[in-house]
């Protein structure tokens, strides 16, 4: 029995070694598959990760090319803006250079002298200015305060204008008939009846010079009037009281246009004969 007991204990004795060296290697064996393991995740979440990417990256593309589509439409609305602008630039300089062309000149020298004579015997209320073709009446020594009726010594000064404007050498300008006023508002009741601003005012003078001048013979075809009001002053108004300066009606002299017959002014005063249909009077 001891004897085998003793061969016992050396098998045992002899095998151990064995399984120590079997446990080493089972656990590197582990460790190995564990790296594995762990690696073959990696791998996964590296593939996911790219395939996010991937989609990232055609998502990128397709708005890339959705722009370039866009860029390129643009480019071609642009390029159509900038040659209609280059062809209104060029009709422009074209219709300037037309302009420039027409030589509108210094009124005649009898009609620029006649002018200047009457500006010189009413120095406070009429200027010429012989560069414009333009007489300037001023305002209050034309009207009086708030009223588009004429001054009787403005009424005289315009008979001898209109004797002027109906001579010869006149009679193929037209006249334009031009109403400013400051920019003071209008606050009496009476005269907001009548003006109810300061533009109604403006053009309201200017029709009183223009009927004057019809009065005297111009003829209306050749007339033209308007009011500017406020809004086209000649110097700063001051913070109380309005500039005189504003206040004016100023008559501008120029080339009278083709009418629609083919002619030009009329050589005298013609009356516009009276109307023969059943229209309403207004």
């Amino acid at each position: 029995m001891r004897r085998i007991a003793t061969t016992g204990t050396l098998t045992l004795l002899l095998t151990m070694p064995f399984f120590a060296g079997g446990c080493v290697q089972q656990e590197k064996y582990d460790q190995l598959l564990m790296s594995h393991r762990s690696l073959e995740e990696q791998i996964i979440r590296t593939e996911d990760e790219r395939d996010v990417a991937r989609a990232n990256l055609d998502t990128v593309r397709a708005e890339l090319n959705r722009a370039t589509g866009e860029l390129d439409s643009a480019k071609g609305r642009f390029g159509k803006a900038e040659s209609d602008l280059n062809d209104l630039a060029m009709s422009y300089d074209e219709l300037l250079k037309r302009v420039s062309a027409w030589d509108f000149g210094p009124l005649p020298a009898e009609m620029s002298s006649a002018l200047e004579a009457l500006a010189a015997q009413y120095p406070e209320m009429l200027t010429f200015d012989p560069k414009r073709g333009m007489l300037r009446f001023s305002s209050d020594f034309t009207f009086d305060l708030g009223s588009a009726e004429l001054k009787g010594s403005a009424a005289a000064g315009l008979t001898k204008l209109a004797g002027i404007l109906n001579s010869d050498t006149a009679r193929s300008f037209e006249v334009r008939v031009i109403g400013h006023t400051d920019n003071v508002r209008i606050a009496n009741q009476a005269t907001r009846a009548k003006h109810p601003t300061n533009w109604h005012l403006s053009a309201h003078r200017a029709i009183s010079v223009g009927e004057a001048l019809i009065s005297n013979g111009v003829s209306a075809v050749r007339l033209q009037v308007a009011g500017y009001g406020e809004y086209r002053p000649v110097v700063a108004n001051p913070a109380k009281g309005g500039s005189a300066q504003n206040r004016r009606v100023e008559i501008f002299l120029l080339p009278m246009p083709e009418l629609i017959d083919g002619g030009s002014a009329p050589a005298a005063n013609v009356a516009t004969p009276a109307s023969t249909n059943d229209e309403p009077m207004k």
